[in-house]
């Protein structure tokens, strides 16, 4: 059996260190820093959203224009399998809201602990702060690493060193620059699931608030592009939260090509004429327009909307005119504002571009262009929105990768595969 070396202490590279184990190879695990999965230790606000229990075409679609690549992957190892391995590893789950599924101890840390002591279990040998300079190839074939402590021969090279966001995790990108050298088309790296930044100075006067059950629609110049409903936060700088980070990748791409506006709909439950005929009856009263928007609104947006309709505060509803109604409807179901920019790629969760996965076997991870040499998780030009999904591509990319680097062809060849 060959020996592996993977590249990479991450979500991917765990399990593509354990699943060549498993087969029998020996494998060694170079990782840059102090310690394993810090990107992973941190996800889900610390609690691992590791995976979703949506179907595979609902997986497939969540990863865009990319996704069929992830079939092959997907495949051969999917949540069911994930789940089963934690399970054996004494890691039970569960699933809440939109499918997201967690560890049952809300904790982030005993999935990195279980799969360090999985890999340790199975032989891996892991050499910590050890950086990567470049991979060795001989004739078309990955032979090995050469680290800055000097090289390290193999038969198999995974290279699973992650994107560019959250660089204190250890992802700067050096991935890109081993496979580039090694003549592999980057895709350009850019945010993926990253806050948006605004330009109205109202928005920072929100900071902190959040919305619930509203909906989020993104417009290019004129034209919506997209719209996602869920939930949202205002930031200092804009805009964050799942439905923003769900729509951050194509804010970034559409900021190329002209003016990129957000609209929030407050009210996304009702339509205009029912929320008019709500302020209708609503506005009979006699209460001041700031006493009576609490049963509205909440309280932090309330001097916001007020500034905005332009009604003065000490108005009785009653003598709310009619275009000024209209206007408020319209407010509560189209507030606007200006996206400058998505947050810089190192604050974003996951990185968008990568090696392109024309030039990648999506059945094995191998390289089409250099024999031996596979590719793992984030690395690859492959991001989906936020849920789950990214983690499961990065568990499911790195297991297919494992067991493929610790396979010979020969044994392959016996098998049919």
């Amino acid at each position: 059996m060959p020996t592996v070396i993977v590249i990479g202490g991450g979500a991917a590279g765990l399990l593509a260190a354990g699943r060549s184990a498993e087969c029998g190879a020996k494998v060694i695990l170079l990782e840059r820093g102090p310690v394993l999965a810090r990107k992973l230790r941190i996800s889900g606000k610390g609690r691992g959203n590791i995976t979703n229990t949506a179907v595979l075409e609902d997986f497939i679609a969540a990863f865009g224009p990319n996704g069929k690549f992830m079939y092959g992957a997907f495949s051969r190892f999917f949540r069911d399998d994930l789940l089963q391995l934690l399970n054996k590893l004494g890691v039970p789950t569960k699933s809440e809201r939109g499918g997201r599924v967690f560890p049952s101890s809300d904790q982030a840390e005993d999935v990195v602990m279980a799969f360090e002591r999985w890999i340790k279990s199975l032989g891996v040998q892991i050499k910590y702060n050890t950086r990567v300079k470049r991979i060795m190839v001989e004739d078309g074939k990955a032979g090995g690493v050469e680290t800055y402590s000097g090289p390290v021969r193999a038969d198999k090279v995974i290279l699973a060193t992650g994107g560019i966001s959250y660089p204190k995790t250890g992802s700067t990108g050096d991935g890109y620059i081993m496979a580039q050298e090694l003549g592999h088309e980057i895709v350009p790296p850019r945010p993926s699931l990253s806050a948006l930044v605004a330009e109205e100075p109202w928005v920072k006067r929100l900071q902190g608030l959040s919305l619930r059950n509203v909906k989020a629609a993104l417009y290019l110049d004129a034209k919506k592009i997209t719209q996602e409903f869920g939930e949202m936060i205002f930031t200092h700088f804009g805009v964050s939260g799942p439905i923003i980070f769900t729509l951050s990748k194509q804010a970034a791409d559409a900021l190329k090509d002209g003016k990129v506006a957000l609209s929030v709909n407050l009210k996304p439950a009702l339509s205009a004429e029912q929320l008019d005929q709500r302020l209708v009856r609503d506005f009979a009263q006699t209460k001041h327009f700031k006493n009576y928007l609490p049963d509205l609104l909440p309280r932090t947006l309330i001097p916001v909307i007020i500034d905005l309709t332009g009604i003065p505060a000490d108005t009785p509803v009653n003598k709310i005119t009619v275009p000024q109604r209209k206007d408020m409807v319209r407010l509560l179901h189209d507030l606007r504002m200006t996206i400058r920019a998505a947050r810089p790629v190192d604050e974003a969760i996951v990185t968008a571009g990568g090696v392109a996965i024309k030039e990648i076997d999506p059945r094995s991870m191998e390289s089409k262009l250099i024999s031996g040499l596979y590719f793992a998780g984030e690395i690859i030009d492959i991001d989906a929105i936020t849920g789950g999904y990214n983690l499961q591509a990065a568990f499911s990319t790195g297991w297919v990768a494992g067991d493929s680097a610790a396979i010979t062809p020969v044994f392959r060849d016996l098998n049919g595969a």
